[in-house]
């Protein structure tokens, strides 16, 4: 082997379960006195006031703080000041996946442990060693690497639970994203790591499709158990045995995209990366004439609409958007640097335009009938 890797595979400490939060508490004093707390959603706003209340509790004295933007320079910045001055010496970032990469961001740069809480199983963001950055509006930036998974994830059951079923519908599409973008994304690698980690993204891919509505339905139910912990820790396990050999691919390509248009901002994470899975096996139908494409495509459009997630533009209310909206998504999504281009064949705007407006096209993916786009004019 003349080459080497540096897998950040998992945080060092993980707790679980429906008492996760108060056996934390012991070790979250051993590894900071003083933190930094983060939150962002003004719907988790009294549940974190309970958090902060326990950590006083215990002898921990925290500093609370508010982001006002999504992960994003102008809140770190802020930030990385206060914890300064108020001597921090670790940061807890309590909420969903933006609140939790910006947490882990920050401690990355003040060089201090993390602590990440979801409260949501909408991403595996409290696993990872990696940030997405946002502007002030929400756009997709650029993700930035870490130099470790946190030192403790705290996955509380009873606060996961806590919120909207539409945060774990979101969680499955992002985390389904996993099989359809690393089974691309890895090749022909003969990494066995990388062979592995896509056999486990393709096993979370059935356990989602078999059980997910189920969790949804029942959240007392082993089901939610095996969903929420699948979307919020073996997603993100995927990615770290995989590493740089696991990417994303154009499902994520799409979701970044989509993030610069204002219509977008009230979508989740998955919801976005939900509909770029259906773009991306769209583009393997109509480029390279791949049926199994066509069928997947089929079988995952029955089950995001169970879920009640978006599946096309009008599902964005993207339906009366004007046309140069549309192309800024195509011209994004293959903008030099995306992660569309891991994907094994050549995409131009035009292409993506065409796989977008079709992605949702149920009688298609169904008949997966070939469709040249050469031949076609955009609509």
């Amino acid at each position: 082997m003349d080459y080497s890797f540096s897998n950040k595979i998992s945080p060092r400490n993980v707790l679980r379960g429906n008492s996760a939060w108060n056996e934390s508490l012991g070790l979250i004093k051993e590894i900071s006195i003083n933190p930094l707390f983060l939150g962002r959603s003004s719907k988790t706003l009294e549940l974190r006031k309970t958090l902060v209340g326990d950590l006083y509790g215990c002898g921990i004295n925290p500093v609370s703080e508010e982001l006002q933007y999504d992960c994003c320079e102008n809140d770190l910045s802020r930030l990385k000041q206060i914890a300064l001055e108020n001597f921090s010496d670790g940061v807890i970032a309590a909420g969903g996946g933006k609140v939790l990469d910006a947490g882990k961001l920050l401690a990355d740069r003040l060089e201090i442990p993390c602590i990440t809480v979801p409260l949501s199983a909408s991403t595996c963001a409290g696993w990872t060693a990696l940030s997405n950055i946002y502007s002030t509006s929400g756009a997709y930036l650029k993700d930035i690497p870490l130099s470790q998974c946190p030192d403790l994830l705290v996955f509380d059951h009873g606060l996961v639970k806590s919120a909207p079923n539409r945060t774990l519908a979101s969680g499955i599409a992002d985390a389904l994203a996993k099989w359809y973008e690393a089974s691309v994304s890895s090749g022909s690698s003969s990494d066995g790591l990388v062979q592995q980690a896509v056999q486990m993204a393709r096993v979370l891919r059935d356990q989602l499709l078999l059980e997910g509505i189920n969790a949804l339905n029942d959240p007392t139910s082993s089901s939610w158990t095996r969903v929420a912990e699948g979307c919020a820790l073996t997603a993100g396990l995927i990615g770290g045995i995989g590493g740089p050999g696991c990417r994303t691919v154009a499902a994520h390509a799409v979701h970044n995209a989509l993030t610069h248009l204002p219509a977008c901002n009230n979508f989740l994470h998955g919801e976005k990366v939900g509909f770029g899975i259906l773009v991306q096996l769209k583009l393997e139908e109509i480029l390279t004439g791949n049926q199994l494409a066509g069928q997947a495509r089929g079988q995952l459009l029955e089950y995001l609409n169970a879920l009640d997630l978006p599946v096309s533009l009008e599902s964005f209310g993207l339906s009366d958007a004007c046309l140069g909206d549309i192309q800024q998504v195509c011209q994004l999504t293959c903008q030099e640097g995306s992660d569309l281009h891991r994907l094994p064949f050549s995409v131009t705007p035009s292409e993506v335009f065409k796989a977008i407006l079709c992605a949702g096209d149920y009688e298609y993916a169904v008949n997966h009938k070939p469709i040249d786009v050469h031949q076609e004019k955009l609509a």
